[in-house]
């Protein structure tokens, strides 16, 4: 596998919070339904996930936010799916898989994704 693509970003949880406030509809605009069960500090990690994803896929115009989804596996290490936009986005780059990892401390949500191809 060769890395393809990486990403990264980061997001001020209060910032976050206060659009969360001002534009509800964001939150279904960004986030699949499942991920709108999180919390917010759980939110603002994925909203940079997707950020980051859209960094390391050269960030092209036309990717739906709900294309690209954070998961937990049962271990609690989060994995991220791709469909529609984002999959075909990524099958144009070759890239088959992600790594994703989250963090969030000190007011504030970063995440890094790194795609890898053959």
């Amino acid at each position: 596998m060769a890395v393809l693509g990486v990403g990264i970003d980061v997001v001020e949880i209060a910032r976050f919070e206060a659009t969360l406030e001002k534009s509800p509809s964001f939150a279904e605009r960004i986030f699949t339904s499942g991920e709108r069960e999180l919390g917010t500090h759980s939110l603002a990690a994925r909203w940079a996930a997707k950020e980051a994803l859209a960094k390391a896929l050269g960030a092209p115009a036309g990717l739906h936010w709900h294309d690209a989804e954070v998961l937990r596996e049962v271990s609690g290490r989060p994995v991220m799916t791709m469909r529609g936009t984002v999959a075909a986005r990524a099958a144009e780059l070759g890239i088959t898989h992600l790594h994703v990892s989250l963090s969030h401390d000190a007011g504030i949500a970063s995440a890094v994704v790194v795609a890898e191809g053959a």
